[in-house]
């Protein structure tokens, strides 16, 4: 292994936190790995990581040497994209995240139609519905739900959703549907606790209601189909039902007293920005949703 795979396993190890994982992002065996870390430790004559059975950590010379190695394969890259251009052809590993629901109807369908159109490309998708940060997990590009809070990305609007109550058409003629938010103390919810942590459900006007679950998951597909089943009212994102609403399936409650929509955006970290492979996929993205647009379900 050349010293400069080995700053990219180091790297890799120290933002992983461990030599297995980091083996599985690369694709590389774990002793390969190790052997790796060994030898650059070997070369600088200093030891990198403090090492348990249960963690590994950096020194606090490992600390300095990560910035620095960090600093070293941003400027390779940087070098690479500006020798290749930014209209150059797609190719290489592009690591992508998005929320599972939302990767899974809209981004998966993107990604196979760039893998299809570009030979020389591949996409790594991580499917998660927690905030990835982009810089320290080496992810290129996120979509993002929600207000933007990190300055330092680029972020491109795709659309927005809203946070909707449903319910199944037996359920609601069963139990009736709730007129106010107040009502919702008279019937049976499913909390997704990815989301309801607070158990707070927010409406129109600041209205809040504390809700008491009858039935608490921890994925919204779960929620969904909970309530599709008949188990109750489910507060998932407008995006995730439109079609079980369209079909039928589901029938939007509390429908005016739904609260301000929230963006939908695509962000990169600024360096990124002359990335070939990054632009055709941010590119494809704003396409998908100017053809296929987001916006909250209808009453």
């Amino acid at each position: 292994m050349d010293q400069l795979e080995a700053i990219r396993v180091f790297v890799s190890v120290a933002t992983t936190g461990s030599f297995a994982e980091a083996a599985r992002r690369r694709v590389m065996s774990p002793s390969a790995v190790t052997r790796g870390v060994a030898a650059l430790e070997e070369k600088l004559g200093l030891q990198l990581f403090n090492r348990t059975t249960r963690s590994v950590r950096l020194t606090e010379r490992g600390e300095l040497y990560l910035e620095s190695c960090r600093r070293i394969l941003e400027d390779i890259d940087d070098a690479e994209r500006q020798v290749r251009g930014e209209n150059a052809e797609p190719r290489g590993m592009l690591t992508i995240t998005a929320p599972i629901v939302f990767g899974r109807l809209h981004v998966l369908p993107i990604v196979g139609r760039l893998l299809a159109a570009h030979a020389g490309l591949s996409i790594r998708l991580m499917l998660s519905d927690r905030n990835v940060h982009l810089v320290e997990e080496g992810v290129d590009a996120a979509i993002r739900i929600g207000e933007l809070a990190d300055s330092r990305l680029v972020a491109a609007r795709l659309g927005e959703v809203s946070r909707v109550l449903v319910a199944s058409p037996a359920y609601l003629e069963a139990r009736g549907a709730p007129s106010t938010p107040g009502d919702l103390a008279n019937h049976d919810l499913i909390a997704f606790e990815g989301i309801d942590l607070t158990r707070e459900w927010r409406f129109a006007e600041d209205e809040v209601f504390r809700v008491e679950p009858r039935l608490a998951v921890n994925n919204s597909d779960a929620a969904i189909a909970a309530a599709e089943s008949g188990l109750g009212i489910a507060r998932p994102l407008s995006y995730q039902v439109r079609s079980a609403i369209e079909a039928g399936r589901l029938k939007l409650v509390l429908s005016s007293w739904t609260p301000a929509p929230v963006p939908v955006s695509v962000v990169y970290p600024a360096r990124r920005m002359a990335s070939a492979s990054l632009s055709t996929f941010v590119g494809a993205v704003r396409e998908h949703f100017r053809r296929h647009p987001l916006e909250a379900v209808a009453a």
